[in-house]
């Protein structure tokens, strides 16, 4: 609801939370309306009413809302993950990135060594030509892998869960 308006006459979530009457000038009213009380539940668990006010009355008006919205998202994650809360989504999130990146990498691989691969057959999507282990996973002579790319499928192949298996140790 935008501060414009106009308000129905019961009282917003926190002041209802807060047992408190509401009036016309309640600064939570517009943020939090009265069929979501969990929102501000949570919202005054994590952060208290009164820091929520400190918040609100520092940020401009035009980006009130989404100042909300995103206490409202960081209040659920933290009480989802007391210890992490917001960091661990997004630790969780980069590491998923970094999975992609490397199926992505894992896969641009297996095409240039198909497009390098002198085709037997008429067609050049044949499942039949598909080698699991094809030997330019070590070939450094082919010119489009890189050392990273090379220890990776290394580590891919010895089936390795180790994170850092990727870097060479000295």
């Amino acid at each position: 609801m935008k501060n414009n308006e106009p308000r129905s006459s019961s009282s917003c979530a926190a002041c209802k939370f807060l047992k408190r009457r509401c009036t016309t000038t309640c600064q939570f009213a517009p943020y939090f309306r009265s069929d979501e009380p969990k929102k501000f539940a949570n919202v005054h668990k994590v952060f208290g009413a009164s820091n929520v006010i400190k918040i609100l009355n520092e940020v401009p008006q035009d980006q009130r809302e989404d100042t909300v919205n995103s206490l409202v998202y960081e209040a659920e994650v933290r009480l989802r993950d007391p210890v992490y809360g917001c960091i661990g989504a997004i630790a969780s999130l980069q590491r998923k990135m970094v999975e992609l990146q490397h199926d992505l990498m894992v896969t641009k691989a297996h095409l240039a060594y198909y497009e390098t691969k002198p085709s037997t057959t008429t067609s050049n999507c044949s499942l039949l030509d598909y080698d699991p282990n094809p030997s330019f996973y070590v070939d450094t002579s082919a010119g489009f892998m890189d050392t990273f790319t090379q220890n990776t499928f290394a580590m891919d192949q010895t089936g390795s869960n180790n994170e850092f298996a990727q870097f060479p140790f000295p």
